[in-house]
């Protein structure tokens, strides 16, 4: 059913990367069906919230904002106006049939594995007024039915290779919301890559739940690994950078390793989760690797490639941790150094086996511990930064920033970058000649100028 082009939608995305590529997907997909994007959500004709599931009280955020929306949805009806609201990823999957029994103003509840039949599902709430749930895995149908030439709307666009995840991490929800890993076939990979770098790309950031477990159908039928599917994108004229994530230690194989030494696109960049110093932690994660294994695998890395910039993910107070294993948390991270890393709190993913664990860490204790660990985080990505003071390094400048003149783009090891150029430099990967670096961000001037 052909929309026609008065129709606005609003959408809003909570989460992870995978969410912004799918809500990029969705945008695509209503757009060619004649609907217009508005920032304002009470002149919405449809509003979509995207989301996440992977933090403790996620769902409960998610029924917040359908409660204001509700109120704005009642409010339009009584102008004359029809609105529809529709829930999508994680906690769609998660919750299914009570998000509209606990919000019965929602119309449509969709799966991250159903997003290709948004238009179809819209139409049929507008022709039936019934409320739809629609949450099966029918694997690559999606990108299958959503693979019109794609948007860009930056230099650095990310593309989805694999899905799901099997490995079951006890505190993650990621195997139930997004399903088993699914990995898509190289030639559809390849087609996408192009399109991207045709509508003016220059980066692409390669997602996936577990990203470098990545084991998709190569041209000769065979199996291929995420080294290969590198390897074969990088042969692809205008691609300047490649980058991936999420990765698992367990998959990082030595054909992987040696391509970020071999393959001068794959930036010098890797974010490894560990979660841990502890190995019993680790085991009770159900992580299936140990702190020397890890240790190990990041001396290979940068054997490969010495100059390669690491970042990572932290859970601190899982259940049962003691003093001393949050110690050793912070002995493995003054041992690796890292440009960056991601840190938080336990919290219980509903759901999950570590939800139902004893010997809770009581909050203060995972406060203080969090607040040791983020101090020595932020002091190792503050020395990193610093190491680029009087460096010139190639930066691909993404977007407007917000003083006038100003430029921000990210440097291979993805430090974001400020500098002022005449005219507009976006999309295009020049030196800069670092005057300024701060933990978060380094300031320069291009060297041409």
């Amino acid at each position: 059913m052909q929309r026609p082009s008065t129709k606005s939608y609003f959408l809003k995305t909570f989460g992870c990367q995978m969410n912004v590529y799918d809500s990029e997907r969705m945008t695509e997909s209503l757009t060619r069906d004649g609907y217009s994007e508005t920032a304002e959500i009470a002149d919405a004709d449809l509003v979509i919230l995207n989301t996440c599931h992977i933090r403790e009280k996620a769902a409960e955020k998610v029924y917040s904002d359908l409660g204001r929306i509700r109120d704005m949805k009642d409010a339009r009806k009584r102008d004359g106006k029809d609105t529809v609201i529709a829930v999508t990823g994680c906690v769609a999957q998660a919750e299914g049939r009570e998000i509209t029994t606990r919000q019965p103003a929602v119309d449509l509840v969709i799966g991250p594995q159903s997003y290709h039949r948004l238009p179809e599902l819209i139409a049929r709430v507008g022709n039936t007024r019934e409320r739809i749930v629609e949450t099966e895995f029918p694997g690559d149908e999606k990108f299958d039915r959503m693979s019109a030439p794609r948007r860009v709307v930056s230099p650095s666009a990310f593309l989805t290779v694999q899905e799901g995840c099997d490995k079951f991490c006890t505190f993650c929800v990621v195997p139930y919301t997004r399903g088993a890993e699914f990995s898509r076939p190289l030639a559809k990979i390849e087609n996408e890559a192009r399109e991207l770098i045709a509508a003016g790309a220059r980066e692409l950031v390669l997602l996936g739940q577990n990203v470098n477990a990545y084991h998709g159908e190569g041209h000769s039928g065979r199996s291929i690994g995420l080294a290969e599917l590198i390897r074969r994108l990088a042969d692809i004229d205008g691609l300047e950078r490649i980058r991936y994530t999420t990765s698992h230690p367990r998959d990082m194989d030595d054909d992987l390793i040696a391509a970020h030494g071999e393959v001068p696109q794959l930036m010098p960049f890797l974010h490894l989760p560990i979660q841990s110093g502890s190995d019993r932690m680790l085991a009770a994660m159900n992580r299936k690797h140990k702190t020397g294994e890890y240790i190990d695998i990041i001396d290979r890395i940068r054997s490969a490639r010495p100059d390669i910039a690491l970042s990572s993910d932290f859970i601190v107070g899982f259940p049962g941790e003691t003093a001393d294993e949050a110690e050793d948390t912070l002995k493995l991270v003054a041992a690796v150094g890292f440009a960056q890393a991601y840190s938080f709190k336990y919290s219980p993913r509903p759901g999950t086996p570590a939800s139902s664990l004893g010997d809770q860490v009581p909050d203060e204790v995972k406060s203080e511990r969090l607040q040791r660990l983020q101090a020595l985080l932020e002091d190792q990505q503050t020395e990193f930064n610093q190491r680029s003071l009087g460096a010139t390094v190639p930066v691909l400048f993404e977007r407007k920033g917000r003083q006038p003149g100003e430029f921000v783009g990210r440097t291979p090891h993805l430090q974001l970058v400020h500098a002022v150029a005449d005219g507009d430099i976006v999309g295009r990967t020049m030196g800069v000649t670092v005057t300024e670096a701060r933990r978060a961000s380094l300031s320069g001037v291009i060297a041409s100028a």
